[in-house]
């Protein structure tokens, strides 16, 4: 009699799990993704869109998107989630969509980059009294090389300084840092993910603007394929997509590997630019690697110290 033979597998074995540092890859990739989006916002706001409606803009972007979140999700907020998500709402939304697209269309790309690109130190700096995070030397040292990175890739002879413009992007940038410093202390209520959060962020920042928007500016006198197709991928891509792996993101990275991820923006915003025909000197490929070593650098977890090592 032949000897016995095993019978053949006919399933897979299950795939290893993923080790925590591969878990922490994919959560940044995904959440860099938000950021990334962002970057398209001054590309699409100066070519495609009416200039000279930065609210309705901001508006377009945010309460259609919000209201699709709710559709899908149909979960409302409850409790003290009511006046959080207007806090949020306030700082993520309607505070900053208004200013961001105002500083677009008053300063150039660069001096609006390098304003935003501030990010990270204002994330740090209130992280402090509110998350009881005190930055290391290291985080600091990171977060200045980054704006000092994309000052070198954006920035050039001819920026202009616009009062107001600069204001803008100032205040659109704290704004979001707080949002962010908030986002991570207060976290999600039982039951709702990321995607529900920013139904609830983009609604209520669309609510605060929806007034303001049609008594100061009305929509634009002509809307045409171009500008729909901005306002699309804005609300779309830039709007409910992003905001859900944003928050998905700050939830689950700590704040000082997610606030670092906005210098993607900038950076996204110079490759578009040369992509349209536009050439980095050499400073600005330099500071092109130093943001981008930065915003990696502040991903790589430092060694952990023992007790022994501390004292």
């Amino acid at each position: 009699m032949p000897p016995d033979v095993p019978p053949l597998r006919t399933r897979h074995a299950p795939a290893p799990p993923r080790t925590p540092s591969a878990r922490r890859a994919a959560t940044v990739a995904l959440t860099a993704l938000a950021p990334a989006a962002w970057g398209t916002t001054y590309a699409v706001t100066t070519e495609l869109l009416p200039p000279g409606h930065p609210l309705f803009a901001a508006l377009v972007r945010a309460l259609p998107a919000g209201l699709l979140g709710l559709a899908l999700t149909r979960v409302l907020p409850h409790g003290h989630w009511w006046w959080k998500t207007v806090v949020l709402g306030a700082l993520n939304i309607g505070a900053l969509f208004p200013l961001l697209f105002l500083a677009a269309e008053r300063l150039p790309g660069g001096v609006a980059a390098t304003l935003g690109a501030s990010q990270p130190l204002l994330v740090a700096a209130l992280a402090i009294p509110v998350l009881r995070d005190k930055p290391t030397a290291r985080r600091w040292t990171w977060g200045v090389l980054g704006v000092a990175g994309v000052g070198l890739v954006v920035l050039g002879p001819r920026a202009r300084l616009d009062a107001v413009g600069v204001l803008a992007g100032l205040g659109g940038t704290a704004a979001m840092a707080a949002g962010v410093v908030l986002t991570k202390r207060w976290g999600r209520p039982a039951g709702a993910g990321p995607l529900t959060l920013a139904a609830w962020q983009l609604t209520a920042g669309g609510l605060l603007l929806l007034p303001t928007a049609l008594a100061v500016e009305g929509p634009p006198h002509r809307i045409d394929a171009g500008a729909a197709g901005g306002y699309l991928w804005l609300g779309s891509m830039g709007g409910l997509i992003a905001y859900t792996l944003w928050f998905r993101g700050i939830a689950d990275l700590p704040v000082g590997a997610s606030a670092p991820l906005v210098l993607l923006s900038p950076l996204v915003a110079t490759v578009i630019g040369t992509a349209m025909g536009e050439s980095l000197t050499l400073p600005q490929a330099l500071g092109f690697v130093l943001a981008l070593a930065a915003m990696l650098a502040a991903q790589v977890q430092p060694p952990k110290t023992t007790k022994k090592e501390r004292t």
